[in-house]
């Protein structure tokens, strides 16, 4: 018997992902920046709570472009997170578990993080 000749190392930007690989993917990104984000939220969140010039402060830093479009990364990773994990939620109760609905649904997530950022972008933004 001949053994099979397999790849030594795996290089991440040749293999062609599928669009529900890149969901996964985006989901575990999404949740890890979302974890670390939570200590600096906590913290926004107690300085803009302790007095009127704490919130005046948090409000000025989120006035800055630089502020707005970190706050729009963090809408972008949590809508992201959010959609996955239902779609994750609908597949371990083997809903949409076949190819073509699998697809749709990770088209779907994609879809509705773009079209729920570019609303937040515009709120923020315009």
């Amino acid at each position: 018997m001949k053994p099979i000749a397999r790849p030594v190392y795996l290089n991440l930007f040749r293999i062609h992902l599928p669009l529900a690989g890149w969901v996964s993917i985006l989901h575990r990104v999404s949740g890890a920046l979302l974890f670390l984000a939570l200590p600096l939220g906590v913290w926004t969140l107690s300085v803009s709570l302790s007095d009127a010039a704490g919130f005046q402060q948090v409000a000025a830093w989120l006035a800055l472009p630089l502020g707005k479009l970190g706050l729009l990364l963090l809408i972008a990773a949590f809508t992201q997170h959010l959609f996955a994990g239902l779609r994750h939620l609908a597949l371990d109760v083997h809903w949409g578990v076949g190819l073509q609905r699998a697809r749709q649904s990770s088209l779907a997530v994609m879809l509705a993080t773009l079209g729920v950022t570019l609303l937040a972008a515009w709120g923020l933004f315009a």
